[in-house]
C-alpha cells in the first residue's frame, strides 16, 4: 500500500514535469529525469514505460502530446497511509471535542478510518514517547495533558524547523508545484474570510495544510517525522478550549495571508518577520490554553 501510494505520487510529479517540458521536446536521459524529480532511476523507468504505453512519449522520450487531467492519480491515492491516519485522527479530535483524559478505542478508529489496527497503534505509540498518550490495561489509550515547560520546548523546536523550511521554500524553482499549492491555499483563506462567522472552525484544516506545505520544503526526514506531533499539539490541542475561537481564527487567517504574501514575494526579511510573528502568536495561544486546563 505504502509503495503503491509513493509511486502514484511520483508518477503525478512525472506527468507535471512532462507538461512543463512541452510537446515536441525531449525529457533527456533517465539520470537527468531522476535528478529533476529527486527519485530513483528504477522509478523513472516505470514512469517512462507507463507514459510510452499511453502514447504520451515516444521511445526516445519525445513528448508526443499534452497530458490530460484524467491521467493524474487522485490525491487520495497518493497520500501515504500514515498521513491518511494522521489527518483522519486530527479531524476526529476536532469534531469530537476530545480533551485531556479522553479514552481512545483503537479498534473503533481503525474501522472508522478504514485502516488496520496495527497502523492506528503505531500512530498512537509515536505520541507515547512524549507523554501525550498513555496505554492502559486492556489495550485502551488515553489522552494526557502537557506541561507549560513541554509546550515551550516544543515551540522552540517548531520555530527552528519552520524558519529553515520557509527559507528553503522561498528558494524553490518557479516551476515547483509547491508555488501553485501555496497560491491555492491563499485563495482558500480569502474564501474562508467571506464566511468566517459560521465557518471559522475550518481554519484548523487550512492551518495544517499551510504549515505542512512549508515544512515539506525542508526535505529533512527528522522534520517530516516530527511534524505529526507538532500537528496534534499546535493545530488541535488549543482547540480544546473554545473560548474566543472565532475571533482567534479570524485573526490567524489574516496572519496567514501576510505570511503567504511574504513567501510569494521571496523577500527574506518579510518572510522572517511574518514567520516569527505568526509562530510567536501560536506559542502564546498554546500556552494560554494549557494554563486554562491546569
Amino acid at each position: 500500500m505504502r509503495s503503491e501510494n509513493l509511486f502514484k505520487r511520483q508518477f503525478n510529479e512525472f506527468l507535471r514535469h512532462v507538461q512543463s517540458v512541452g510537446h515536441g521536446h525531449s525529457l533527456g536521459s533517465e539520470r537527468e529525469i531522476g535528478r529533476t524529480l529527486g527519485t530513483s532511476r528504477t522509478t523513472v523507468r516505470k514512469c517512462l514505460a507507463a507514459a510510452m504505453e499511453n502514447g504520451l512519449l515516444s521511445k526516445d522520450r519525445i513528448v508526443l502530446r499534452q497530458t490530460e487531467p484524467s491521467e493524474l492519480y487522485a490525491e487520495a491515492e497518493t497520500i501515504p497511509p500514515t498521513l491518511i491516519v494522521e489527518r483522519a485522527f486530527l479531524t476526529w479530535i476536532l469534531q469530537s471535542d476530545s480533551g485531556p483524559g479522553q479514552a481512545i478505542n483503537a479498534l473503533q478508529l481503525a474501522r472508522q478510518f478504514g485502516v488496520s489496527t496495527t497502523t492506528i497503534r503505531e500512530f498512537l505509540q509515536s505520541f507515547r514517547h512524549f507523554g501525550l498518550m498513555e496505554r492502559e490495561a486492556g489495550g485502551k489509550w488515553v489522552f494526557r495533558g502537557m506541561t507549560l515547560e513541554f509546550a515551550n520546548e516544543l515551540s522552540d523546536i517548531r520555530e527552528i524547523f519552520e524558519m529553515r523550511s520557509v527559507m528553503r521554500f522561498a528558494e524553490l524553482d518557479d516551476s515547483d508545484p509547491s508555488w501553485n499549492a501555496l497560491r491555492r491555499l491563499r485563495t482558500e483563506h480569502l474564501k474562508l474570510l467571506e464566511t468566517i462567522e459560521t465557518d471559522y472552525h475550518r481554519f484548523s484544516l487550512l492551518d495544517e495544510q499551510l504549515h505542512r506545505l512549508i515544512n515539506s520544503a525542508s526535505s529533512n526526514r527528522f522534520v517530516t517525522e516530527f511534524y505529526h506531533v507538532i500537528s496534534l499539539i499546535f493545530f488541535y490541542h488549543y482547540q480544546w478550549n473554545k473560548k474566543d475561537e472565532r475571533i482567534r481564527n479570524e485573526a490567524a487567517v489574516y496572519q496567514h495571508l501576510a505570511y503567504i504574501d511574504a513567501i510569494l514575494s521571496r523577500d527574506q526579511r518579510k518572510i522572517s518577520q511574518t514567520c516569527t510573528a505568526h509562530l510567536s502568536e501560536a506559542r502564546r495561544t498554546l500556552l494560554a490554553s494549557i494554563s486554562r486546563e491546569t
